[in-house]
């Protein structure tokens, strides 16, 4: 596809995908706008980047849909001079953009391929704000510091709370909670250093995060 095609493609996501999902937060739609989708999908799938789907990525796992990524900034509502903290960095996409909206941004991948992958286009595209490391977040974050936003960009099929003390006060978290045929998008915002809000957002179905809990009574 020529420039011209990708804006035109990219102009079309925003407008007749990711607006119509009641994503109106005029920063997001910026950000979603700018940064160029295709520069992170596998070369396979280029002429996808722009589609309402599911993208494969290498290790068996995917990117989400524009629309859902869209929801995400939304309900996290990145400021500058905040950090933000990303589990499952997949194609590296949904960093970049929390990387234009807040000050810094870890983010954390099980997958050393993809790790790899995220820190090659980021460092391509001149992004140093993000920091991509290796580690298995499923169930729950810790390296001793607070974050302002957190998003967790696969689903959990039960939920637990295992990022719930790695928010500030007034941080936000992005939840995507339960099981095929319907899943449950949460904003969790810790509100004081025992409490927290919960508010649902949408439902959806994506999959799950690698290595995420499972009960046994869930079992297969």
């Amino acid at each position: 596809m020529t420039e011209l095609d990708l804006d035109k493609a990219r102009f079309n996501m925003v407008e007749q995908q990711v607006r119509p999902w009641d994503v109106l937060a005029s920063d997001v739609l910026e950000v979603m706008s700018s940064v160029p989708r295709h520069a992170f999908v596998p070369e396979d799938y280029q002429r996808l980047a722009y589609s309402d789907m599911q993208l494969p990525l290498p290790c068996g796992e995917y990117m989400n849909e524009p629309k859902v990524e869209g929801r995400i900034l939304q309900a996290l509502a990145p400021e500058p001079g905040e950090r933000a903290l990303e589990i499952g960095t997949g194609s590296g996409f949904l960093a970049a953009c929390l990387a234009r909206m807040a000050a810094s941004v870890v983010s954390v991948e099980i997958h050393d391929e993809l790790v790899q992958r995220a820190r090659t286009i980021h460092q391509a595209r001149g992004i140093d704000n993000v920091t991509v490391q290796q580690g298995d977040a499923a169930a729950g974050f810790d390296d001793g510091r607070r974050y302002d936003c957190i998003a967790v960009t696969g689903s959990l099929p039960e939920f637990h709370e295992g990022f719930h003390r790695s928010l500030t006060i007034g941080g936000r978290l992005f939840l995507i909670v339960g099981q095929k045929p319907a899943m449950e998008a949460l904003l969790i915002t810790r509100v004081a250093e025992d409490q927290w809000a919960s508010v649902s957002l949408f439902e959806t179905v994506q999959p799950p995060l690698h290595n995420a809990p499972v009960s046994r009574r869930f079992a297969l």
